[in-house]
């Protein structure tokens, strides 16, 4: 990420896309040589990606400078802003997640509501469809940075935001020492969800865990998932199926994931959704075929549990892939898919990724499944 906060007297003029120091506090931000430009997304190692967002430039001014003289104030805020981008992969869950949302909380926590928030890239869909997170973190409407003809002063500006990890925190780099823990609890408030813990389900009083599964389309999706989710039910879950068309309405499925005690998918966004299960819930993860145990892991594994959940893999085998009905045993799809990886990503995505699909094993699915539900009950 490239991220700067400056203080004291910060001025903004979005539609020329400047941001001004004009008499800045004594450890304020100051840009080298007058001027520095950001691109205020945190995906930094990502050239192609970064290019889809707006740059900002930074721009050390003061009075006596008459070339570098800076605009007046047409507009005067007594909070701090913070400049972010929903440009990106931001169409995106897991990126919308990874990307903006927990790096947004981030830096924007600390003020408690008291700081405005200031959009490039501005994308109505997107300000619409996390207006629950935007609204917890800015008691302020958000503005639309590019389209903004105001010359706004502020005591304070981040153009950039705080980000650590993929969808994570690090305390000890965190400003304020936040974790991943605090974040689902704040997310658990901004979507008024109601259950802090998944506590054990009763067995012999009747009681059923609650698991959904979430049914992708197109890739990776499971080619027999009716049997996937009869064999959970079999088990003892009360199962809900989700397809794309339950998680449009995000705020709902907010809820519903909240209301289960286990999460199973297909590596994927949809998995992102795990943010909102209850502490100590569960989130199974189903591998595709191809040595994507590491990827897989490093992406949702690794980070599962610093949200306070326990986590399963079900790694899919030769068997379980539709790849076998693409490529001949002998094919290195097979017999050596880390030489597909060193390919680069590109042949990664279309093979691993987007070319195949995910025929469980059910015998072997429903062992796991067994397997988490005597985790998630007691008798």
């Amino acid at each position: 990420m490239n991220i700067c906060a400056m203080e004291g007297d910060v001025r903004t003029h979005g539609k020329v896309g400047t941001v001004y120091v004009v008499s800045p506090s004594d450890d304020s931000y100051r840009p080298e040589n007058g001027t520095v430009t950001i691109r205020p997304y945190p995906r930094k190692w990502e050239k192609l990606t970064m290019q889809l967002a707006r740059e900002v430039t930074i721009r050390s001014s003061g009075p006596g400078a008459a070339d570098m003289a800076p605009p007046r104030c047409t507009v005067t805020h007594d909070v701090p802003a913070v400049v972010f981008s929903t440009g990106g992969y931001s169409s995106n869950f897991f990126h919308a997640v990874t990307d903006i949302v927990i790096p947004l909380y981030n830096t924007a926590r600390e003020y408690d509501g008291r700081v405005q928030l200031v959009v490039t890239d501005y994308s109505r869909k997107w300000i619409a469809k996390y207006r629950h997170v935007l609204g917890a973190l800015s008691a302020y409407p958000v503005i639309d940075f590019d389209a903004d003809d105001d010359v706004r002063c502020f005591p304070k500006v981040h153009v950039g935001i705080e980000s650590h990890k993929e969808l994570g925190i690090n305390p000890v780099l965190s400003h304020k020492g936040y974790t991943l823990m605090d974040f689902r609890d704040f997310l658990r408030s901004a979507y008024s969800l109601k259950r802090a813990w998944s506590t054990p389900v009763n067995r012999t009083s009747g009681g059923r865990p609650r698991l959904v599964m979430l049914l992708r389309r197109h890739s990776r999706a499971l080619t027999n998932e009716a049997e996937a989710v009869a064999a959970a039910a079999e088990v003892g879950f009360e199962v809900v199926a989700a397809g794309p068309e339950a998680v449009r309405d995000m705020a709902h499925f907010a809820e519903v994931v909240n209301s289960c005690d286990v999460m199973v998918g297909v590596h994927g966004a949809g998995l992102t959704n795990m943010v909102f299960l209850p502490h100590n819930g569960t989130a199974m993860q189903i591998i595709p075929w191809g040595e994507m145990k590491w990827p897989c892991w490093s992406i949702f594994g690794e980070t599962v549990p610093d949200m306070g959940l326990r986590y399963v893999e079900y790694e899919a085998t030769a068997e379980e892939t539709t790849l076998k009905d693409v490529y001949p045993r002998d094919h290195p799809v097979f017999t050596n898919p880390v030489s597909i990886h060193k390919q680069g990503f590109d042949q990664l995505w279309k093979i691993f990724l987007d070319g195949q699909n995910v025929t469980l094993d059910i015998n072997r699915f429903r062992g796991v499944m067994q397997q988490i539900y005597q985790d998630v009950t007691v008798t």
